[in-house]
């Protein structure tokens, strides 16, 4: 059982809907807690509403105490006092692998976090999960410091370890030459692969996240999980089709096709 963490996309190509959609693709049962509503398409975020912290957080503490949970995502925020309500949940809990998506803002340029969450994120939630995966905005913003190439995605991996991360997947798909960096206490390697000319790709962090944190709930290790999980959203955008009238969702369901 995989419990994803997250906001609402009404388009379904990010948040809880599309998590939904990876975890039964990876043959899981997922669980949910929305930390948010939002009003966007394909065409971006118009609007994000928290939901009440005590709201998530009796919705967490209702799930565990009825599911066995075996991998958790974690992806939008909405706001600090989420975030907070959700540092405080998990260092009680003690759950297993917990794969963190340091979601800040969305790419149409909405702040999905709120103020204080992304101090929240950085000073109790890294030091919680077992996998992280920023996008080199994301890293940025939680080091402090620009990251614009391979060398600069090395340094904020070094960094992010240093705040407390255990393994980090540094995502560069948005780079001249789209590369991914693990690096885990055994060292740090790069994953390149060729940019994908597709205008379905709305979610792709999300899917990646969740994909990673299904394959930890199926025992695989870190690097084989991230592996793995980077094959998957690949072929789910080269088997997309359109949705909407902006940049659409990858096939989570290719399989079933």
């Amino acid at each position: 059982m995989v419990l994803t963490i997250a906001g609402f996309d009404p388009s379904s190509g990010a948040g809880v809907t599309a998590d939904i959609k990876t975890i039964a693709a990876h043959g899981c049962y997922g669980v949910t807690c929305i930390t948010a509503l939002t009003v966007q398409s394909t065409r971006g975020v118009r609007r994000v509403q928290a939901v009440p912290e005590g709201l998530v957080q009796d919705t967490l503490a209702d799930l565990i105490t009825d599911c066995e949970v075996r991998a958790v995502r974690i992806g939008m925020l909405g706001s600090g006092d989420v975030a907070e309500t959700l540092a405080i949940f998990l260092e009680r809990a003690n759950l297993p692998n917990v794969v963190l998506d340091p979601i800040v803002r969305a790419s149409s340029g909405a702040d999905l976090l709120g103020p204080g969450g992304l101090k929240v994120v950085r000073d109790r939630l890294l030091r919680l999960a077992t996998v992280v995966t920023p996008n080199v905005d994301e890293a940025a913003a939680l080091t402090g410091k620009p990251v614009r190439s391979v060398t600069e995605m090395r340094e904020a991996a070094v960094r992010l370890h240093e705040l407390g991360a255990r393994n980090v997947v540094v995502t560069g798909g948005h780079l001249a030459e789209a590369t991914d960096l693990l690096s885990t206490k055994d060292g740090q390697e790069e994953f390149r692969a060729e940019h994908i000319d597709s205008r379905s790709t709305h979610g792709t962090g999300c899917a990646f996240a969740t994909a990673i944190a299904c394959n930890l709930a199926l025992s695989m290790s870190a690097r084989d999980a991230v592996l793995a999980a980077k094959a998957y959203v690949r072929e789910a955008i080269l088997k997309a089709y359109p949705v909407g009238k902006g940049t659409g969702p990858l096939n989570h369901l290719f399989k079933l096709r």
